[in-house]
């Protein structure tokens, strides 16, 4: 079971991101903006990170850049969960340090298999 972080300003989207977290069998942490993240981050420092990225005070983008360069958690990889669905956004996030990049709206199983190739563990993405 790993502890996972989800960085979201969205009640009903730290929710639903939740329910999958804890369905595969992980224990779900929230914060819902940025440096609520980050603070979070060092804080937990949880298994992995879910990112949004359009977020008051300090958006996804910038939270992830902060968490990978910072050396107590840098080891933590991010996977940035968004709707900013572009080439050039999704470039962007990587170079901040993110590990994958989903888009929303996403299913299920799309999120289980990013979780599932970036820590493995836990439960088996759904076929």
């Amino acid at each position: 079971m790993a502890r996972i972080l989800i960085v979201d300003d969205s009640p009903s989207q730290l929710m639903g991101i939740r329910r999958i977290v804890e369905k595969l069998g992980h224990e779900a942490l929230t914060a819902e903006d940025g440096q609520a993240g980050v603070n979070a981050a060092k804080r937990e420092l949880p298994d992995l990170i879910l990112m949004d990225v359009v977020m008051p005070n300090l958006n996804g983008f910038q939270a992830t850049r902060s968490i990978t360069r910072e050396p107590t958690t840098a080891h933590i990889p991010v996977i940035l969960v968004t709707t900013k669905d572009q080439d050039t956004d999704r470039v962007w996030g990587m170079r901040q340090g993110a590990k994958a990049y989903l888009t929303k709206p996403f299913s299920e199983v799309e999120l289980s298999d990013a979780i599932f190739k970036t820590i493995g563990g836990g439960a088996t993405p759904a076929a």
